[in-house]
């Protein structure tokens, strides 16, 4: 049995934004994983049946984050 790991489908930076496309063939989801090197905020979105991949890609704001990574969180 092999294990599969997730595969980046596409890439963007823009404006301290780092923005990755990632594909998990086990499960076949696609999440849209958002990094803001200005604040060290990091999210995730889970690209939800009938929702079109390439939207959440460009416009992930728009969308509620199913993961969110705070830099503060351990601070409390």
């Amino acid at each position: 049995m092999t294990a599969m790991t997730t595969r980046e489908l596409n890439h963007r930076t823009i404006d301290g934004l780092d923005i990755r496309m990632l594909w998990d063939p086990g499960s076949n989801l696609v999440t849209i994983a958002v990094d803001d090197s200005r604040t060290g905020e990091t999210f995730e979105v889970e690209v939800g049946p009938g929702e079109r991949p390439m939207d959440v890609f460009m416009h992930p704001f728009a969308y509620t984050p199913t993961r969110v990574i705070s830099p503060f969180a351990e601070a409390a």
